[in-house]
C-alpha cells in the first residue's frame, strides 16, 4: 500500500475520531437533548463529508494529481474505519463505564421526541404506545448495540468512500 495513502488515512481517521469525541463530549456537557436532535446528526454528517473531501483532495495532490478509484476509496475507507471505531469505543466507555445512568435520560428524551413527532403526523395512539414499548425495551447504548452500529457505520463509510472515489479519481484519457 502506498505510504501517502496509509499516512493520510490514519491521520484523518484520528481527526474524524477526535471530532466525534468532541461533539459527543460537548453534547454530554451542554444539553443531553441534543443527542435526539436530527440537525446535530446532519451537521456531523456534513462535517464528516467535508473532512473526507479534504482528505481525498489532499491525497490526490500529494500523488501528483493522479489517483485511481481504488486509492481514493482506500484512503477514505481507512479514515472512516479508524474514525468510526474511535467514536464507538469512546461511546462504549462513556455510556457504560463513566456514566451509565445517562442512558436512561437520553432514552426518555428520545421517547418524548419520538412521541411528539408521531403526534404531529397524526399517528394513532395504539401505534405510539407500541413504539414507546419497543423503545423502552431497547438499550441503544449497550456495547453490543454500539458495536452493531459500528457495522452500519462501516457500510456508510464504504458508500461515501465509493462516491468520493468516483468524484476524485483521475479519469483515464484515451488517445487514438
Amino acid at each position: 500500500m502506498n505510504e501517502i495513502i496509509k499516512k493520510n488515512g490514519i491521520t484523518y481517521g484520528i481527526i474524524l475520531g477526535v471530532f466525534s469525541i468532541l461533539v459527543t463530549t460537548i453534547i454530554y456537557a451542554v444539553d443531553l437533548s441534543l443527542f435526539t436532535n436530527m440537525w446535530v446528526g446532519i451537521f456531523s454528517l456534513v462535517i464528516m463529508t467535508v473532512i473526507g473531501v479534504v482528505l481525498v483532495s489532499k491525497t490526490k495532490k500529494e500523488l501528483k494529481n493522479l489517483i485511481t478509484f481504488k486509492e481514493a476509496f482506500t484512503v477514505f475507507f481507512i479514515a472512516g474505519i479508524i474514525g468510526s471505531t474511535i467514536s464507538v469505543l469512546f461511546n462504549i466507555v462513556l455510556f457504560n463505564v463513566i456514566d451509565p445512568e445517562v442512558k436512561e435520560t437520553i432514552q426518555r428524551l428520545s421517547i418524548e421526541s419520538t412521541v411528539q413527532m408521531l403526534e404531529k403526523f397524526g399517528t394513532p395512539s395504539s401505534a405510539i404506545n407500541e413504539t414507546i414499548e419497543k423503545m423502552q425495551d431497547t438499550d441503544n447504548f449497550s456495547p453490543s448495540s454500539l458495536l452493531m452500529g459500528l457495522v452500519f457505520a462501516f457500510l456508510f463509510d464504504a458508500i461515501l468512500g465509493l462516491i468520493l472515489a468516483l468524484i476524485f479519481r483521475t479519469k483515464p484519457s484515451y488517445k487514438d
